[in-house]
């Protein structure tokens, strides 16, 4: 049995390479450090659990202006790219 998560851990390279958004089939910005990825033009975030990505739509948590601000900036200053190039 497996109790609490595993720190440290990141989705596969390749996996990333092919993740888009289930809704506009965009790329995703990874925050491994957040367990998430993130669709900005949808304002959008999709959880990592147990290195498994929740592509649900409707479990998606839609995120305000703020969240959505603070995760940009944190793109630009980590250097984090979108998962693929459309």
């Amino acid at each position: 049995m497996r109790v609490g998560k595993t720190v440290g851990m990141a989705l596969d390279p390749r996996l990333l390479e092919i993740l888009a958004c289930p809704d506009d089939k965009g790329p995703l910005l990874y925050f491994a450090d957040e367990d998430s990825l993130y669709n900005p033009r949808l304002l959008r975030r999709y959880l990592v659990e147990d290195d498994i990505p929740n592509m649900l739509i409707d479990e998606a948590q839609t995120v305000d202006d703020d969240e959505h601000d603070r995760l940009m900036a944190k793109a630009e200053s980590e250097s984090i790219s979108f998962t693929f190039t459309p």
